[in-house]
C-alpha cells in the first residue's frame, strides 16, 4: 500500500464512485455522456485556450512536431472527441450481458454475467483527447476512472477532466466517476501503479519507456497498450502502385500515432522498381528512408540502419526499410522485432497471405491493407482505450466488452452438497 496520502483520497473517491456507477441504468450512463459530449463542444474555447499553454512550453521544452501534433487540440479535434462519445452512447451496453447460462442436474441454473473491471488507472502522455476518450469509455462500462496525464499537456487534461466532471454530476452521477491526477512528478505516477487497495486495472498508453517502467513496476494488474512498431512486407507478386499507396498512407498520414508503419520489408525480386515508387510518394511528405545496404544501392542519398533501427518506433517521418529474400525472411524479422501490434502484407498470392496471416503473431495482421485501420472506431467498436498487444486478457483495440470481467450466478431452490 502507498504511503501516498493524495492517491489514496483519489483512490478512495474512486472507489466509492464505483459503486454507484457499477449498477446505473444504461440511460443514466447514456445521459451523462451525451451532457459529457455536450460540454467539451460548448467549453471549447476555454480547452482550446489551456492548450495553447500547454503547446506554448512544449515548443519551448523543443518537443518534436510529431509530439506537438499528438498535444494540440483545435475546434474540430474537440468535434470529432464528442462525436466519438456520442458514438459510445450508440452502442451496446457491455455490462449484464448473460455470456452464457446452464442447468445442472441437481436443478441449479449457472450464468456467466458480464460487469465493470471497477476502478481502471490510465497512464498517458501528450494526447489529450485521451483523456475524454478513456473517461467515457470507462463510464459506459460501468467502471470508474483515474486519470494520469503527462506534463506536456497537464493544463488541457485539467481543462477537459473539469468540464466533464461537472457535466457527471450534473447529469446524476458522481463526479468522481472521472478523476485527474493533477500532480505530474513520477513519484506519484510510481505510488499509482502500487494502489492496488483501490485500483482494478491500470493502462499505459505511450511510448516505449512509459509501458516497460509501467510493466516493470506495477504491482496493479496491467493491460499493455500503446507501443507500435509495425511492419508492411511487399511481397513479390505485390501490386506496386497499391503497395506505394498503401506505405504512404501507413507512414503518412499521421506519424505520430502507434499504428503507423516504421518498417517497410520488400522482397529482393521486386525491390528495385517497388522501392522507386514508394519512395516517389514519400517523399510528398519529405519522409526519410533508413536502409540496409541493399536499399542503399537501389536508392541515393539513404541514411545507413543500423540494429537499433529495425526495433525503433519512430513516431516521425522516418521509415526503416530492408530488403529481404523471401517471406520467410520478412516473417522472422518481424517476429524479431515487431511488438506485436499490426503488420501487413502486400501480395496478389494467396499462399503468400494465407502464410503470412498465419504465422505473424501480432494483434492485427492485414492482407492488402494499411495498419492505420487498427483502431476502435476503424474496427466498429467505438472509441478505444488503447491497442493491447498482449494476449491477457485483451488483445487489439481495447473497447466497451474488454473493460469487462464476468461472475458466475447461481440460482438455486434450497440445492445442498
Amino acid at each position: 500500500m502507498t504511503d501516498n496520502i493524495y492517491l489514496q483520497d483519489i483512490g478512495q473517491k474512486a472507489k466509492t464512485a464505483s459503486k454507484q456507477l457499477s449498477v446505473a441504468s444504461s440511460e443514466a450512463k447514456n445521459k451523462a455522456l451525451d451532457a459529457i459530449a455536450q460540454a467539451l463542444t460548448e467549453n471549447a474555447e476555454t480547452i482550446i485556450a489551456e492548450n495553447r499553454k500547454d503547446l506554448s512550453a512544449g515548443k519551448e521544452n523543443g518537443l518534436s512536431d510529431a509530439m506537438l501534433d499528438r498535444l494540440m487540440l483545435d475546434n474540430g479535434r474537440i468535434i470529432k472527441i464528442a462525436s466519438a462519445i456520442r458514438e459510445i452512447i450508440a452502442l451496446d451496453d457491455p455490462v449484464g450481458k448473460t455470456i452464457s447460462g446452464t442447468k445442472r442436474p441437481n436443478g441449479l441454473m449457472i450464468s456467466k454475467v458480464t460487469v465493470p473491471l471497477g476502478v481502471i488507472a490510465v497512464i498517458f502522455e501528450a494526447r489529450p483527447n485521451v483523456t475524454a476518450d478513456a473517461a467515457a469509455l470507462c463510464l459506459k462500462s460501468g467502471n470508474t476512472v483515474i486519470l494520469r496525464g503527462g506534463k506536456e499537456a497537464i493544463n488541457s487534461n485539467m481543462a477537459m477532466a473539469r468540464v466533464m466532471r461537472e457535466a457527471i454530476e450534473k447529469s446524476g452521477l458522481p463526479a468522481d466517476c472521472i478523476q485527474l491526477i493533477e500532480k505530474t512528478d513520477r513519484e506519484t505516477a510510481a505510488d499509482l501503479m502500487k494502489l492496488n487497495e483501490y485500483v482494478d486495472v491500470l493502462i499505459p498508453r505511450g511510448g516505449k519507456g512509459l509501458i516497460q517502467s509501467v510493466v516493470n513496476n506495477s504491482t496493479v494488474p496491467v493491460i499493455r497498450t500503446g507501443e507500435g512498431n509495425c511492419h508492411i512486407y511487399v511481397d513479390k507478386d505485390a501490386d506496386i502502385d497499391m503497395a506505394a499507396e498503401i506505405i504512404f498512407n501507413a507512414k503518412a498520414s499521421r506519424v505520430s500515432v502507434c499504428n503507423a508503419c516504421e518498417t517497410l520489408l520488400v522482397h529482393k525480386d521486386i525491390a528495385e522498381f517497388a522501392l522507386i515508387a514508394i519512395k516517389e510518394q514519400l517523399d510528398k511528405k519529405n519522409v526519410t528512408i533508413i536502409g540496409d545496404e541493399k536499399v542503399q544501392a537501389i536508392l541515393p542519398d539513404v541514411i545507413p540502419a543500423t540494429e537499433e533501427d529495425w526495433g525503433t518506433e519512430y513516431l516521425d517521418y522516418k521509415l526503416a526499410v530492408k530488403v529481404v529474400d523471401d517471406i520467410d525472411e520478412a516473417i522472422s524479422h518481424i517476429a524479431k522485432y515487431s511488438t506485436d501490434h499490426s503488420e501487413s502484407i502486400i501480395t496478389k498470392n494467396y499462399e503468400a497471405a494465407e502464410k503470412f496471416i498465419n504465422e505473424v503473431n501480432s494483434s492485427a495482421v492485414y492482407i492488402n491493407a494499411s495498419t492505420r485501420f487498427t483502431d476502435g472506431g476503424e474496427f466498429g467498436f467505438g472509441a478505444e482505450i488503447g491497442i493491447s498487444n498482449q494476449k491477457l486478457h485483451v488483445r487489439g483495440p481495447v473497447g466497451l466488452p474488454e473493460l469487462t470481467s464476468y461472475k458466475y450466478v447461481i440460482r438455486g431452490n434450497g440445492q445442498v452438497r
